[in-house]
């Protein structure tokens, strides 16, 4: 073999084991496994709000437009029935200026069926009450006066305590339990004001 006839240089001395001279190539690290179950786990996540998403529009319970408001359902108020109970006492008091009024609606009264001992009459502390209105105590009252409305031929009602009875603690009965209705007569039953007639 010819030997070269050029000088030797540092080339010609290398080291028994030489490591790598040059640009090479890094490996690539290894994806770690968390890091892999981490975007599995995301991306199952998202599909299943996907699906829960699709399920709820094609049910309608998610619209995607612009829905028209729904129109408010007005029911009617329940009506209670009127009971015409003659187990209830009655006060006729007149609030207007003509005399008698009292007396021609007590007398209506009797003759719908309660005992005259059961109907008192008296005069208002108001001579000019508008509407001839019975008052109730309890909500359980408010069918007997109802019944009592349409006895005299129409009238309004509405719940007070107004001259109620109450209870005397000195007397053994309790006097609060006694069933009362108290009617007072308007300026809607005086003189020039048309008459009411009994209901049938």
């Amino acid at each position: 073999m010819a030997r070269s006839t050029f000088p030797r240089d540092r080339f010609d001395d290398l080291p028994a084991e030489s490591g790598r001279v040059g640009a090479h190539r890094a490996e690539k690290p290894r994806l770690r496994g968390w890091i892999v179950f981490l975007w599995a786990a995301i991306a199952t996540l998202l599909l299943i709000i996907a699906g829960i998403f699709a399920t709820l529009v094609v049910s309608g319970r998610i619209s995607l437009g612009a829905d028209t408001a729904p129109s408010p359902t007005v029911s009617a108020e329940p009506t209670i029935p009127a009971v015409v109970d003659t187990s209830y006492s009655v006060v006729v008091l007149n609030g207007t200026s003509d005399s008698g009024l009292a007396a021609s609606v007590r007398d209506q009264i009797v003759a719908a069926g309660w005992s005259g001992d059961n109907v008192e009459t008296g005069t208002s502390d108001s001579t000019d009450f508008a509407d001839t209105t019975i008052y109730y105590r309890l909500e359980s009252d408010e069918a007997a006066a109802e019944g009592l409305a349409q006895t005299i031929g129409g009238a309004q009602i509405a719940q007070s305590d107004f001259l109620q009875p109450t209870d005397d603690p000195n007397t053994p009965a309790d006097e609060s339990d006694v069933k009362r209705l108290i009617v007072v007569i308007g300026l809607d039953r005086a003189a020039g004001q048309p008459s009411a007639s009994p209901s049938s």
